[in-house]
């Protein structure tokens, strides 16, 4: 049985998993347990800040340019390894090699964009600000950041966090999800051999037990966090009051608007994509499509089917495949109670994803494609994430209903409007509360020199992730007012409280 450890500076296996716990990792297309991972305790993680302690104060003090260096040298070593990268990921995750490889790249985009953090940590100056007086500020460092990140993106969401917060001048400790752990591992591996000084990038493995750690403990200045919403409004109000920075998302409920003058053929392809891809295990997949009138809809529902039919469902490495299997036996079984939830609370199943197998892989956690019409808002299974291969259509009369739908949903993760009318998606894009909008783009996800979150329980917290906004977190804003006395003693230059005149 292989087993992975923690990546801490200076612990053997045997020490650093003093808490005797495991978790089993699962090889999703085969339904069969593949490894183990050591589950962490306070006890590893107070040593792996004391770690983080000494090593972050002189690489904050190094060269800005100096660090870029090592980023720049991690991207290479990522790229190096990209193919390697993408098995392992899939061989753990169930995704295919190919998907697998857009994870790793979209991860690689936010580690480019920290490689010009030299440029956009400069503060401001003004020259002159009163009699003498000189104004500037400069960005620095938090000290020791922590991630907890998800299951389903194990290399991007990990890059996203780290890259932005080490290249500003932080240590970081990474906290990934137990279930597909050897890809951080990894990647916190190659960030060593980059030349990042040895402690810089820790990786943790635990559950429950080490969140509350890392929440608990003094010397960890900021947690940015991704996964299911309770859990992220519990770590940013735990978090917060233990007067830690803390971005947290969570859960999502994307909705697709198609308008009456769409190109439904168009829409069908990113649809199909958006809703099925990588099992619909995405924060930003497109789980609820709304067609604008019954003509629309049912055109619409007609072209799904046939785009449906098509879907090849196989395992992790087949190069054919569309998708593969869901991450563990429980979340197959969560996904496949939500249809039967779907079905109890009146919708159509359409196409019914429930018990397929896969020849040769009967005990793998495959969970068809699955269509589901007639939704509507009061359901449970409309209001609540499936996080599976299941798309939902809620039908709507008119623009101002398919305005409401997301705008009201408790997720307001991303959204996307499919027109040809740009009057229309102008509108929608200044109306809808949502934080992410796409017109014509099913997955918007904006790119590494924007920002990344959404609002309401998609996202706790102020600040969104990587580009300008990730800077802002993982940085702090000194503010320095200077004056440089002439040496008179005659009191002319003395500073005088200023008074109303």
């Amino acid at each position: 049985m292989r087993q992975i450890d923690h990546f801490i500076v200076g612990d053997s296996p045997a020490s650093s998993n003093s808490s005797g716990r495991k978790h089993a990792i699962w090889n999703p297309s085969t339904g069969e347990v593949q490894a183990e991972v050591a589950l962490g305790d306070a006890a590893l993680l107070a040593r792996a800040v004391e770690t983080a302690k000494r090593v972050q104060p002189g690489w904050a003090a190094t060269n800005p340019q100096r660090r870029a260096r090592v980023m720049f040298a991690f991207k290479e070593l990522v790229e190096a390894n990209m193919q390697r990268l993408a098995e392992m990921l899939s061989s753990e995750h169930g995704k295919t090699v190919p998907d697998a490889r857009g994870d790793v790249q979209r991860g690689l985009e936010v580690i480019e964009y920290a490689c010009g953090l030299p440029q956009i940590m400069k503060g401001e100056y003004t020259h002159g600000a009163g009699p003498g007086i000189d104004v500037y500020s400069m960005r620095q460092p938090l000290g020791i950041g922590a991630g907890i990140t998800p299951f389903n993106f194990p290399a991007m969401i990990p890059m996203w966090m780290f890259g932005m917060a080490c290249a500003a001048g932080n240590a970081f400790i990474l906290k990934p999800s137990e279930r597909d752990p050897s890809v951080p591992v990894r990647l916190a591996e190659l960030f060593l051999e980059a030349g990042a000084p040895e402690g810089l990038l820790q990786v943790v493995h635990g559950d429950k037990e080490m969140v509350d750690a890392i929440i608990e403990h003094p010397d960890i200045a900021a947690i940015s966090f991704v996964g299911s919403s309770d859990i992220a409004q519990y770590i940013y109000a735990r978090g917060s009051a233990n007067n830690k920075r803390v971005q947290a998302f969570g859960g999502a409920k994307n909705h697709g608007i198609v308008l009456p003058d769409a190109d439904l053929d168009q829409v069908v392809t990113d649809l199909t994509g958006a809703a099925f891809g990588s099992a619909g295990e995405r924060c930003m997949a497109l789980p609820v499509v709304v067609p604008v009138g019954e003509d629309t809809a049912e055109k619409l529902k007609e072209k799904l089917l046939k785009s449906i039919a098509g879907l090849r469902i196989g395992v992790s490495n087949d190069p054919d495949a569309d998708y593969g299997p869901v991450v563990t036996p429980e979340h197959k079984a969560r996904i496949e109670q939500w249809i039967t939830t779907a079905e109890e609370e009146g919708a159509e199943i359409v196409v019914d994803g429930r018990g397929f197998t896969l020849q040769g892989h009967e005990k793998g956690f495959f969970v068809g494609p699955t269509l589901i019409d007639r939704v509507t808002p009061q359901m449970k299974s409309y209001q609540e994430e499936i996080f599976g291969p299941v798309l939902q259509i809620v039908r709507a009369h008119d623009f101002e209903e398919a305005l409401r739908l997301p705008s009201e949903h408790q997720y307001g993760n991303g959204v996307a409007i499919f027109t040809r009318n740009g009057h229309a998606a102008r509108e929608f894009a200044a109306r809808v509360n949502v934080g992410m909008v796409g017109i014509n783009v099913p997955i918007p996800v904006p790119v590494a020199y924007h920002s990344f979150g959404g609002w309401k329980r998609s996202g706790f917290g102020d600040i969104d992730q990587y580009g300008v906004e990730g800077l802002r977190f993982w940085t702090k804003n000194k503010k320095i007012t200077q004056r440089w006395p002439d040496g008179s003693h005659d009191g002319s230059n003395a500073f005088v409280i200023p008074t109303m005149g």
